[in-house]
């Protein structure tokens, strides 16, 4: 996580809700510029108690069960909602063509509540899932409730956690509150390694000893003129298991992590394989917060299986505090603009009124 300095928290007026909400990391990263989450839904109960445990906060239920109505008013939704193709054939019916997926209850929501913001997320691939239709039907069901919407796909790997880990992301401001809603997404190039991360003696970092455990040319790291370490911002393979499919690839820490998964196969499965210390090994649920960005004081569950379930589902905090920024970003230019807009219609209605007067 990124430490926010309390001037820079300027959310502290904003209520958010956090749906698909797994263990907060949407929860963490709005909450470090000061604003309050009203409302959390998650389905799986083991993460629940995750999430209550950090954040003290019991997230409801299934949200397809959940009336609109019985949640809190917010001006901001965030969710990183699971990834669903759309029986749209070629209908394009907007908010009538999401029926049936879980983007249908986010739309009915953003339909009942009309918050200032929304904040989403999903796999780099959501672009082009079914072929583009899904991307398509969720911009037009936006556009139609008067979103002007904006998204790029983001690599975790850029932003000071050393782990490839490629998403989308959406943010959509309301019309209704925002005329001009000029909006970048973050650019970043921070360079960090795994060694970075890792954890001097974990007790809970699998060591993988076996017969089939191959190794390629060792890997020399490349120096710079100064003789400083020029770190590759991806992971690096140095060996492999078995026949070296996914979850059998053994990469260095000198580079980064893989994406950390919720499920997969092999013997790296979740975490992946590294060579640390001259032992090949998982990396331990304390790792696996740390490149998903989570305090140190966050709680993670005692199976190992199950936490790293949970960070592999869950979201990275400092690449949502980086768009948080930007979200503030574009905020204050409009209030600034809006103020300039107001200030020149009073000018023009007090020289309307000096005229009328001469007249």
């Amino acid at each position: 996580m990124i430490d926010i300095a309390e001037i820079d928290k300027k959310l502290k007026d904003y209520k958010f809700i956090d749906l698909f909400a797994g263990i907060g990391g949407f929860h963490y990263a709005l909450k470090s510029f000061g604003a309050e989450c009203v409302f959390a839904s998650e389905i799986d109960n083991k993460a629940s108690e995750t999430y209550y445990i950090n954040h003290n906060l019991m997230p409801k239920g299934d949200i397809t069960k959940i009336k609109e109505k019985d949640i809190p008013k917010h001006d901001i939704l965030c969710g990183g909602f699971p990834c669903q193709a759309f029986s749209i054939s070629g209908k394009q019916k907007g908010f009538e063509d999401t029926r049936g997926t879980l983007f249908f209850d986010i739309a009915r929501i953003v339909n009942y509540h009309k918050p200032k913001i929304l904040f989403l997320e999903n796999v780099k691939n959501f672009a082009r899932h079914d072929n583009g239709k899904t991307l398509k039907v969720v911009l037009n069901t936006l556009n139609e409730m008067n979103y002007n919407v904006h998204f790029k796909v983001l690599n975790t790997s850029k932003f000071g956690l050393p782990q490839n880990r490629e998403r989308i992301y959406i943010i959509a401001f309301n019309n209704n509150f925002y005329k001009n809603t000029e909006f970048n997404f973050p650019v970043s190039n921070e360079i960090s390694s795994l060694n970075d991360i890792l954890e001097d003696n974990p007790t809970d970092g699998k060591i993988i000893e076996r017969e089939d455990i191959e190794f390629y040319k060792d890997y020399k790291p490349v120096k710079n003129i100064f003789g400083e370490l020029n770190l590759p911002n991806k992971p690096i393979q140095i060996g492999k298991v078995n026949k070296g499919g996914q979850g059998e690839r053994i990469y260095h820490p000198d580079g980064h992590a893989i994406t950390l998964s919720a499920y997969g196969g092999g013997v790296g499965a979740k975490t992946g394989l590294y060579k640390i210390n001259s032992k090949i090994r998982k990396l331990s649920p304390r790792e696996c917060a740390r490149l998903q960005g989570y305090p140190e004081s966050f709680i993670f569950p005692k199976s190992i299986s199950e936490a790293h379930k949970q960070f592999g589902n869950s979201v990275s905090i400092n690449v949502l505090q980086h768009i948080t920024k930007e979200i503030i970003n574009t905020i204050e230019r409009n209030e600034q603009r809006t103020e300039v807009g107001f200030k020149n219609r009073k000018e023009r209605l007090q020289e309307r009124e000096r005229y009328s007067i001469q007249v």
